[in-house]
């Protein structure tokens, strides 16, 4: 029997006429305010034209399964590669094919990512184009539609999680209890919030603003922060709406 669960518990909103027409004016103009208020710990993938119009075909309701899955996974990569930005990097020093001396940089090792099913499972396949051999945990989460509650019914992470840098991928932030369950879990593991980095496209001031209350030394990526966030996106991406 398959269950299904929306993306923190929340249910699909869709917005018509004007204010629809608001949403997507603004949905790629957080405010400074809201940015200023939650802290450095949110950070946004730099904005530009294709990023934009990105966002736009998602929040789309008349985009088609096919298109819209194509444009999640090219937003997810981007996502993603500005993700492996923020993790440590260390130099090095190799020798190029003429046998010159190249001073680089490579990752350092205990990096891993942990994804919050289902909807961060769309995430996974972007992070393994970047990182083949990289290794992935997940955390299946609940969330009661009417209390808002979440409860933890899956865990399993590599066995030295506790000593790893964590890309915590789940795709649509909106109010945020379902991260912060998450996280939750993987403290009792003995990781450290501040090696947390959570991938999300994204992020409702609230959610941000609550997670980064609850944990301040976690940092947020995302693309946009709108006070309607697209929680129609696990439905539409594994094609269960």
């Amino acid at each position: 029997m398959e269950t299904r669960f929306t993306n923190n518990g929340m249910p699909c909103q869709n917005q018509q006429g004007n204010d629809e027409s608001h949403e997507l004016e603004h949905a790629a103009k957080p405010s400074s305010s809201v940015k200023q208020q939650i802290g450095p710990q949110l950070k946004l993938v730099p904005l530009n034209d294709q990023i934009r119009e990105l966002q736009t075909i998602i929040r789309d309701k008349s985009t088609s399964r096919g298109d819209f899955v194509f444009c999640a996974d090219r937003l997810i990569r981007l996502v993603v590669e500005e993700g492996l930005n923020q993790l440590p990097y260390s130099e090095c020093t190799v020798t190029t094919p003429t046998g010159h001396k190249y001073d680089g940089v490579k990752f350092e090792k205990g990096n891993c990512g942990v994804s919050i099913m289902r909807s961060g499972e769309a995430m996974e396949q972007g992070l393994r184009d970047c990182c083949r051999s990289i290794r992935i945990g997940k955390i299946l989460i609940q969330s009661d539609e009417e209390t808002q509650k979440a409860k933890v019914y899956y865990a399993k992470f590599p066995p030295d999680i506790s000593r790893r840098k964590v890309l915590l991928m789940y795709p649509i932030l909106s109010t945020g209890n379902t991260v912060i369950e998450a996280v939750r879990v993987l403290r009792e593991h003995g990781l450290q919030a501040k090696h947390i980095i959570l991938l999300s496209l994204f992020s409702t001031p609230h959610g941000a603003r609550s997670i980064v209350e609850e944990f301040p030394d976690i940092t947020i990526l995302t693309t946009e922060v709108h006070s309607v966030a697209p929680t129609h996106f696990g439905q539409r991406y594994f094609g269960t709406d």
